[in-house]
């Protein structure tokens, strides 16, 4: 088995040239593309995630990091349908209708996608039509949404009644969080899961779908 020390340790600090390089030599050394992102890429966002949590990393720095990933993720993606790499759930994010704050959304789908599951980011502005289509298109285990003002936190009841009508409400979970997104407001929406942070975002995610 390969050795990724390094490559997580890049991931962790943002050493973009590093990781980068660190995943291609174990591609081209004949790395199983499973255990790359498994114990690579994955377990670096992890690390990222558990720090973060203890207040030892900042966003600034989990960007940087999630950001590494991501350009990691460059050279392997081409490689999935190849190698069978298994997907840990289909997740469908976005900012809610009349909100266009992104910032914290980008991270939590960097998150995600640094945590294994295959995101599908709609972006800003997303009505709940739209979040309820994608979700039935793509077969998603997770709806995720974002808001940062109190005015657009409406639209995350008015999602959940979409994928009611959709007729798959039953079939996936629905995450939420924001700046005045309370564990409270998703227990009166219904939702499924609050979470507070991208770190536990991912968490949460795994919890939901039975991950450990």
């Amino acid at each position: 088995m390969l050795d990724f020390t390094v490559l997580t340790e890049a991931v962790i600090k943002g050493d973009i040239q590093t990781a980068v390089t660190e995943t291609r030599s174990a591609l081209d050394g004949g790395g199983n593309v499973q255990d790359i992102l498994d114990n690579g890429l994955i377990a670096a966002m992890d690390e990222v995630g558990r720090r973060y949590s203890k207040g030892q990393v900042f966003i600034p720095e989990m960007f940087r990091s999630a950001r590494t990933m991501q350009e990691c993720m460059k050279q392997i993606r081409p490689l999935f349908e190849k190698s069978d790499v298994v997907s840990k759930g289909i997740v469908v994010i976005g900012t809610v209708k009349q909100d266009i704050h992104d910032i914290g959304k980008n991270l939590v789908a960097m998150m995600m996608e640094g945590g294994g599951f295959t995101v599908y980011d709609l972006g800003v502005e997303v009505a709940p039509d739209k979040f309820a289509r994608k979700a039935q298109k793509m077969g998603a285990d997770i709806v995720a949404m974002s808001a940062l003002l109190t005015t657009t936190m409406v639209a995350m009841r008015e999602t959940i009644e979409a994928l009611q009508q959709e007729g798959i409400r039953d079939k996936v979970k629905v995450m939420i969080g924001g700046a005045p997104v309370t564990d409270d407001f998703a227990r009166q929406i219904n939702a499924d899961a609050y979470a507070a942070d991208a770190g536990s975002a991912v968490i949460e995610a795994r919890r939901l779908l039975g991950i450990l």
